[in-house]
C-alpha cells in the first residue's frame, strides 16, 4: 500500500492534516510520527540545536523502515533540517510550506508572514527568500510575530490565540499583498484573516497535501491501490 509518513514536532496538526489526507489522497495509508519535545526544545533554545537535528533526521530514518513512499515534514521551525537532510535518504522528503512558498512568491511582491513563533517565523522568512531568488523575483518580506499566541493555545486559551493572531495580521495588512501562515497550526485562521484585511491568505497543509500528491503521481503510485 502506498504510505505517507508525517512527522510532527508537537500536537495538534495532526488531526487536520488527517482529514485533508482522506479528502486529497483517498486509499493511501498516512503514518503519524509525533515528538512534541522537539519544538518544545527548539523555543526553549531559542534555535534548531544538533540534538534535535539528530533526532528527527532518525525521526526519518525511521519513516523508512515503516516503509514509507514519501516522508512529509509538517514543521515549518525545522525546514532547514529537512532540506539538510533529503540527499540523505532515497526517500523523498516532501515540506509542508514549500508549494506555499512558491506559490506565494510567484505571484506577489509583498509578502506578510504571520507566526506565533520566532522560530517559525525566521525559517518561512528565509524559504520565501530563496524561492524568490530561485525565480529570479524581487519580493518584500513582512514580518509579523503574534507575540504570545502560541502560548495562549498551548494553554487552552484558543481565543486569545486568535485575537493575537489578527492583530499581527492587522500590523502588516495596509503594506502586504498577500498573507503567508508560517505554521500549519495557524490554517484555521485562513478564511477569518482573508474576510478582516481583504487580502489573499495561504496556509501550508492543504498545499502540502498536494505537493505530496503530485510526487506521489511522479512515483506513479497515486491513484494509491
Amino acid at each position: 500500500m502506498t504510505t505517507v509518513v508525517a512527522v510532527y514536532t508537537g500536537q495538534g496538526l495532526s488531526e487536520r492534516i488527517g482529514q485533508l489526507f482522506r479528502e486529497e489522497l483517498p486509499g493511501c495509508r498516512l503514518v503519524n510520527i509525533i515528538d512534541d519535545s522537539l519544538i518544545a526544545d527548539a523555543i526553549q533554545a531559542g534555535k534548531v540545536t544538533s540534538a534535535i537535528t539528530r533526532r528527527l533526521v532518525q525521526y526519518y530514518r525511521h519513516a523508512e523502515e515503516i516503509g514509507a513512499d514519501i516522508i512529509f515534514n509538517t514543521c515549518s521551525s525545522v525546514g532547514e533540517v529537512a532540506d539538510w537532510a533529503r540527499p540523505l535518504f532515497d526517500t523523498p522528503i516532501v515540506k509542508i510550506d514549500d508549494a506555499m512558498a512558491r506559490l506565494a512568491t510567484m505571484k506577489f511582491a509583498k509578502i506578510g508572514v504571520l507566526a506565533t513563533l520566532p522560530t517559525t517565523l525566521e525559517p518561512t522568512r528565509q524559504l520565501l527568500l530563496r524561492e524568490a531568488e530561485r525565480q529570479n523575483r524581487n519580493v518584500r518580506v513582512l514580518d509579523a510575530l503574534a507575540e504570545g499566541a502560541y502560548q495562549a493555545l498551548v494553554a487552552g486559551r484558543p481565543e486569545e490565540h486568535d485575537r493575537l493572531i489578527r492583530e499581527a495580521a492587522k500590523s502588516v495588512a495596509e503594506t502586504a499583498d498577500v498573507l503567508v501562515l508560517a505554521q500549519g497550526s495557524m490554517a484555521r485562521m485562513e478564511d477569518t484573516l482573508s474576510r478582516e484585511t481583504g487580502l489573499p491568505v495561504y496556509a501550508s497543509p492543504r498545499l502540502g497535501i498536494m505537493a505530496v500528491r503530485e510526487e506521489l503521481q511522479r512515483q506513479g503510485k497515486y491513484p494509491c491501490p
